[in-house]
């Protein structure tokens, strides 16, 4: 039975993430400065080594490799494996140390529930931070805060020696292959290879993580609401009412209203965005003078540092209250709060994303494809929109589309200036609302992450997900097309 609830306690254990003790000999950040100054010594003793061994032999040119090599192969010889320990050691010490401090409590301390486990680990913690009055609790539990606090010191010890041991070996292992018949370029070269890939695999796995949790929890949305509901629906209010007789008890998660207002805004947005930016672009690179592009590129990139919440304040406070005033100057009705404040001052932000990166790749057209047309006889504009724009189309068509990512995912200039209201119309002169506005509200406070409302941010999450994806396909493909029409 003992053993069962043990099975059982360990299985609910939570995470918990230890403060170190002062008395602790050295922490982990504290290793990684004492890795790297024995990799540096390590480096140095390799490489004066390297031309100590070549000396007798006529020089480094009688080496397999250059110094460099030798002295970088040593350095990575102590700093990986050491760097690979410690990060094991960070990611399974708590959980062993938890492990070995229940062991040592009673059967009857054993919680049948994880909120039990996560409570009587915490009183553990507590007690052995001096953060609670050992008075209050069980004698069992000053006894575990006793062993935690002393497995803690023990591997904070243990640790430091163990790691400090395998980077000197590792450097005077290192040191002791410092031979000239040994090609440490080849050594070097490989090691930074599987480096390389790691990093790339690590970046791949991480989206690969992302997705998948995604998915899996927008699969648990379409367990509580139909999907046909939920992409098809054209009232969205995921609030649940406290009495199964109010209106909309069952909530309503109609997507439509959320879509069309976040490509209402989008689309505003990319309209004053990318015709300024790419004629902008135009200008700089092909007609301004040097002292003229030195102060309006400057400028023009300041905007993208300005926080998004300004902007906010601006299209709320200014825009906002001009395009209402407007309007009813023509007879026209709009709200405090519109999808156009929005849209207009959204696109002023993502200005420089096409501006800054339609110039790079402009000027990145070799000059002369730009010579041997106006050799030809083409004039400037003709150049400009026969050789120059097909060359430039792939960077100009990622700069677009970096801006219409960051256009669907902007969240603060939407709730000051747009609204929260979910409403299905193409009136730009209407409050509308956003999918990520939407998400941030539904994950906003105290949430159970087995209730329709919060399990669909993670629905709103994936169908932007896939509507990013769409977006470059199709940008793929156009680049592909006018790529094929230039070669």
């Amino acid at each position: 039975m003992r053993t069962e609830r043990f099975a059982f306690f360990l299985l609910c254990l939570p995470d918990v993430n230890y403060s170190s003790n002062t008395e602790n000999s050295m922490q982990t950040a504290n290793l990684l400065p004492l890795i790297l100054v024995i990799a540096v010594i390590a480096y140095g003793l390799a490489y004066m080594r390297s031309r100590t061994v070549a000396g007798p032999l006529g020089g480094i040119r009688n080496l397999k490799a250059l110094p460099f090599y030798y002295a970088a192969r040593a350095a990575l010889w102590c700093a990986i494996p050491a760097l690979i320990v410690l990060t094991a050691w960070a990611v399974f010490e708590g959980k062993v140390i938890q492990n070995l401090v229940v062991s040592s409590l009673p059967a009857e301390l054993l919680p049948k529930s994880a909120g039990e486990a996560s409570l009587l680990m915490s009183q553990i913690n507590n007690v052995a931070a001096g953060k609670l009055n050992p008075a209050f609790v069980p004698a069992e539990v000053v006894g575990a805060a006793d062993k935690l606090g002393a497995l803690k010191a023990q591997s904070s010890q243990f640790k430091t020696v163990l790691v400090v041991l395998i980077a000197v070996l590792g450097a005077a292992f290192a040191w002791s292959r410092v031979q000239p018949q040994i090609n440490a370029r080849e050594n070097v070269e490989c090691t930074l290879r599987w480096i390389f890939f790691a990093c790339a695999a690590m970046a791949v796995l991480t989206t690969v993580g992302i997705v998948f949790s995604v998915i899996f929890e927008t699969v648990r949305f379409f367990g509580k609401v139909p999907i046909s509901e939920f992409l098809f629906g054209t009232s969205w209010s995921p609030q649940t009412a406290l009495r199964a007789d109010q209106v909309g008890s069952d909530g309503a998660f109609g997507i439509i209203p959320l879509f069309t207002g976040t490509l209402l805004i989008s689309a505003i947005a990319l309209l004053v965005a990318v015709p300024t930016g790419l004629l902008s672009a135009v200008y700089l690179s092909e007609y301004a003078s040097k002292s003229a592009r030195s102060v309006i590129k400057p400028l023009l990139e300041m905007l993208a540092g300005v926080p998004t919440v300004v902007y906010g304040f601006f299209a709320a406070l200014t825009v906002a209250p001009f395009i209402r005033d407007l309007a009813e100057m023509v007879g026209l009705e709009a709200s405090s709060q519109s999808a156009l404040a929005a849209g207009l001052v959204m696109g002023i932000m993502i200005i420089p994303f096409v501006s800054s990166l339609s110039d790079d790749v402009i000027n990145a057209v070799p000059r002369t494809l730009r010579d041997g047309s106006l050799a030809l006889g083409a004039t400037q504009s003709e150049t400009m929109k026969n050789v120059i724009f097909p060359a430039a189309l792939p960077g100009i068509m990622g700069g677009i589309l970096l801006a219409a990512s960051r256009a669907i995912g902007e969240t603060m200039i939407v709730v000051m200036a747009a609204g929260l209201a979910a409403n299905l119309t193409a009136n730009p002169l209407e409050s509308v609302t956003t999918v990520t506005v939407q998400i941030v509200t539904l994950l906003t406070g105290d949430q159970e992450f087995d209730s329709a409302k919060t399990l669909a941010a993670f629905a709103l999450g994936m169908m932007l997900f896939i509507l990013t994806l769409a977006l470059n396909v199709i940008a793929l493909k156009v680049v592909r097309k006018y790529r094929e029409q230039y070669d």
